[in-house]
């Protein structure tokens, strides 16, 4: 974990006499987007806090965000413009937005922005220099702002210019949603009552290898799912047709198995699955065993059976972690595992047989789908980085801000 250096950093309390001040804040708004609309507005929710106690102090709050992986500079789907709507119905305030995030055009917004307003920049990541914590970058991003609040938990994972970069070169604060991330994620973790179960879903093993080194020393319990779950069953000689995996990674699969074995934590792999020949809504699918998948089909969803021992094993549990989605949930009817387990976790959670605490922005997008966001104990807004913290690596934002 992050030891105790979450006791470290300066807040927002720390934050008083601020009017006319111009505060840089990094949040995160890359949300989903379906026809040109927000779909999930959860990431720009948890920033409301933080924005309006900086506004309400009479700062100049400019907001830093990214949007997607933009290819090119100035990609129309990438631009923030197409947030400020949202924004301004979730703050209740006016939200000013520039097309850029440096040079003389954001320098004359903040100019002419009355204390305690709101401007939003354009896509931090329409610039190189972000990903590359540029000094140059950096130093036109600073040249804006007199004080930086990092609020984004879900990007702190990252060295890049507006997350660590800006943290080092000015009196850096943490805002109210990155001080309750760290707090609830530690919490839950360091007190967390046994035995402790964790479902990790998702494509690839390769990004993940050392997340589920680290789990299956410390927890009791493991669910595998998503297609990662194919890579572990092709590895013990399963046939699983046309599904996707990463065949390369049959050894490191072995001995992710064996020190699950040595640490004593159940690893709990499908035993049955939902199998289509197409990936795609309305497609005909059978649920059949494991051992039974056609080579021209492909596993998309775990099985009746699975759900089944994956709820037993969650409701002989005491506390829950919960990372990627259990079959492509995108796509009917894929999502039914992931829905059904969500509204079970939902369930124990609210008698308080189980503490649940879960993380992604896929997990998030399943756990909204299903209704069942505001059930659980804690939800992260945060992927990479929840991962990473569960690894117990430092987090270049939160290094930065405990140096600061």
């Amino acid at each position: 974990m992050q030891g105790n250096m979450i006791n470290h950093f300066r807040t927002l309390d720390d934050l008083q006499d601020i009017k006319g001040y111009r505060v840089l804040l990094r949040v995160d708004w890359n949300v989903p987007f379906k026809n040109g609309e927000v779909i999930d507005s959860t990431r720009i929710r948890r920033s409301v806090s933080t924005i309006l106690e900086l506004a309400n102090k009479g700062a100049k709050v400019i907001i830093l965000s990214h949007l997607g992986r933009p290819e090119n500079h100035g990609e129309r789907e990438a631009s923030l413009r197409n947030i400020v709507p949202v924004a301004k119905e979730i703050l209740g305030r006016d939200v000013f937005f520039v097309e850029d995030c440096i040079g003389p055009q954001v320098a004359e917004a903040i100019t002419v922005l009355q204390n305690g307003g709101i401007l939003l920049t354009e896509n931090i990541r329409f610039y190189k220099g972000e990903k590359d914590n540029d000094p140059s970058f950096i130093k036109a991003l600073a040249s804006n702002g007199d004080i930086y609040v990092n609020d984004a938990f879900s990007v702190s994972h990252r060295a890049h210019a507006s997350v660590e970069g800006l943290a080092l070169i000015l009196p850096a604060y943490t805002g109210r949603s990155l001080q309750l991330e760290l707090n609830m994620i530690k919490k839950y973790l360091d007190t967390a009552h046994r035995p402790i179960i964790a479902i990790i879903g998702g494509s690839k093993v390769s990004t993940k290898i050392n997340l589920l080194m680290n789990l299956v020393k410390r927890f009791d319990k493991l669910v595998i799912g998503g297609a990662m779950a194919n890579t572990f069953l092709m590895a013990q000689g399963v046939r699983i047709g046309r599904s996707l995996c990463e065949a390369d990674f049959s050894d490191v699969v072995h001995r992710i198995m064996a020190e699950a074995e040595n640490a004593c934590c159940e690893l709990i792999l499908p035993q049955d699955a939902v199998i289509a020949r197409e990936f795609k809504k309305g497609i005909k699918s059978d649920n059949v065993p494991i051992e039974a998948i056609p080579d021209d089909c492909m596993i998309l969803d775990i099985g009746v059976t699975t759900t089944e021992n994956i709820k037993n094993a969650i409701s002989s549990s005491k506390t829950l972690i919960w990372n990627g989605p259990l079959g492509a949930f995108e796509v009917e009817p894929f999502d039914r595992a992931t829905i059904d387990i969500a509204c079970d976790v939902a369930r124990l959670t609210k008698e308080g047989r189980v503490i649940s605490v879960a993380g992604g922005g896929d997990t998030l997008s399943a756990l909204n789908y299903a209704g069942v966001v505001d059930s659980f104990t804690y939800i992260s807004t945060a992927g990479g980085a929840f991962f990473e913290f569960l690894e117990g690596k430092k987090l270049p934002g939160i290094a930065a801000l405990s140096c600061s």
